[in-house]
């Protein structure tokens, strides 16, 4: 009885074992969607962390440039060793009075600076950075866009290979099986050795496709894993199924389309606020010709007294506060041309936001009807799925029923195959032309 209990727990035993491995397995394998790997390459991307680094530049710039409006403020000190103090009265080559002073000396003070008006160039700078600072924000977003959009791409075409992959291991299954029926035809002289050989060729066929897609998606799936910022060996898998959903596709017309483009787009955004920043540069160069006042200070202790008659071995204070104008007359000849390059400068930008406006148009047009006719592609090799499994169907009766012959069942089993491959890459390419277009519009 005892015997019988331990052989009834092995047997049991034995049988979840496999299950809870496989469990496990499954359980310890990364099952990432499209919207996570997005998540994950927006916080691990080398690129987007590249562009980060330059916001954050650009951020740093806008406070280098308010820290020039504080005041300049320095102090100094010096030792010294002086020579004899010679006062020639009479001329240079007269006998000079020697004036007694300390064989060395020394002084410390401080400087003050404090520009009060420079044209507004100080602050027109801080505007400039700032207006930087939301250029290179533009330029981090474009960078997202573009991560996704290609992240996008090596998810599909994962997608893709998986789905071929399935296909053709089914048809192995589904050959290897026909060989068996036409092996044993053979056997029974219903069907030519010729039959068995064509068949045999097809299966090798398959199984080299096979491993031709195996590998393809061991290279998308590196590839994924560098765009997600990751180890390249890192194994993952794709939630693959269900990726076209044509209700969400269709959801506005190509009007509305590039309406939110040059209201979103990053690129539009960007040459538009290079227009902004044109015209500071224009407002910077006419400030050249402006006058420049500060206020100043400065303070200084010198041993010994050598400034001012009479000369003293004593030490001494001596300081001045007061406002300083500064104007430069060669700018007023010197600063023409550097206007009239900022002007001009400033004219491109103008014409360039025009020329980007009729860029993205086309753009968005373009996207916009590849994914109408990729629409159109995944109702049309419907279709054809329906039409060839029929074909097949029938083919496959009369071959048996001797009919028709075995060229012609697997021209169809070739075609059918063809058909399964046509309606997932019609599919992928849906989805994609739907995802460059968010992504040129701007809201991807």
């Amino acid at each position: 009885m005892r015997h019988h209990k331990l052989l009834i727990v092995l047997s049991t035993t034995v049988f979840f074992i496999p299950w809870q491995i496989k469990a496990q397995i499954s359980d310890s394998v990364q099952i990432l969607s499209l919207e996570k790997i997005w998540q994950i390459s927006e916080s691990h991307n080398r690129q987007l962390k590249v562009s980060d680094l330059h916001r954050r530049e650009s951020r740093l710039s806008i406070l280098e440039a308010k820290d020039k409006l504080l005041p300049e403020l320095s102090v100094g000190g010096d030792f010294k060793l002086n020579s004899k103090f010679l006062i020639y009265d009479n001329g240079l080559f007269s006998s000079p009075q020697d004036v007694p002073v300390s064989r060395y000396g020394y002084g410390t003070g401080y400087n003050l600076n404090l520009i009060i008006y420079n044209g507004g160039k100080e602050r027109r700078n801080i505007k400039i950075k700032e207006e930087e600072e939301t250029i290179q924000q533009y330029e981090f977003e474009l960078q997202k866009n573009n991560v996704k959009y290609n992240a996008s791409v090596a998810y599909c075409d994962l997608y893709k290979f998986l789905q071929f992959s399935e296909f053709v291991s089914t048809e192995i299954a589904s050959e290897k099986k026909q060989l068996t029926l036409i092996e044993n035809l053979n056997k029974n002289g219903i069907v030519m050795k010729s039959d068995v050989l064509r068949t045999s060729v097809k299966l090798s066929q398959l199984e080299l496709s096979l491993s031709d897609i195996k590998k393809k998606i061991e290279v998308t799936r590196q590839k994924l894993n560098v765009l997600m910022g990751r180890d390249g060996e890192e194994y993952f898998e794709i939630s693959y199924q269900n990726i076209f959903e044509p209700n969400s596709i269709r959801e506005a017309d190509y009007k509305r389309y590039l309406e939110i483009a040059l209201g979103q787009s990053p690129q539009y955004k960007i040459v538009s606020r290079y227009i902004t920043l044109s015209e500071m540069n224009v407002k910077q160069a006419q400030a050249n010709v402006l006058p420049k006042i500060s206020l100043y200070s400065v303070y200084n202790y010198t041993y010994p007294q050598v400034t001012f008659y009479p000369y003293s071995n004593d030490l001494w204070g001596f300081g001045q506060t007061g406002i300083k104008v500064q104007f430069s007359i060669d700018n007023l000849y010197k600063s023409k041309h550097t206007v009239a390059h900022a002007r001009n400068l400033f004219e491109q930008q103008k014409e360039n936001v025009g020329i980007k406006k009729d860029e993205i148009s086309m753009q968005v047009k373009e996207a916009y009807l590849q994914q109408q006719q990729a629409l159109e592609s995944v109702e049309m090799a419907e279709k054809n799925i329906i039409k060839t499994t029929e074909t097949v169907r029938v083919i496959r009766n009369s071959y048996l029923s001797q009919e028709s012959l075995l060229t012609d069942l697997l021209d169809a089993e070739n075609v059918l195959l063809e058909a399964k491959f046509n309606l997932t890459t019609a599919q992928v390419n849906a989805k994609l032309s739907h995802i460059r277009l968010l992504a040129i519009v701007g809201i991807l």
